[in-house]
């Protein structure tokens, strides 16, 4: 990371940086549930394929497909594949 503030915020901020859809430059801690940033940094919204700073307020945007860096859980369950069509290795 490079020069600038560091800031730490919780993941549930709805902000870019804590977007999985933000494609920018931060460190996610997934034990403590932060994200940790540079205060002047930006990243592509692969949403809106386009820069985006990391602290951009996305509840500004009505278009922003916000969603939280958190894994779904729910992914790693087998019987999920076959609900979805997939069928069984």
């Amino acid at each position: 990371m490079a020069c600038g503030k560091m800031l730490i915020l919780p993941a549930e901020v709805k902000v870019c940086a804590t977007c999985s859809y933000w494609d920018g430059e931060r460190t996610v801690d997934q034990d403590v549930q932060v994200v940790v940033v540079h205060d002047d940094c930006e990243g592509e919204c692969l949403v809106h394929a386009q820069q985006m700073p990391a602290l951009w307020d996305t509840r500004q945007d009505c278009e922003c497909l916000w969603e939280n860096l958190n894994p779904d859980e729910s992914s790693d369950d087998p019987s999920d594949a076959s609900a979805k069509g997939a069928s069984p290795a």
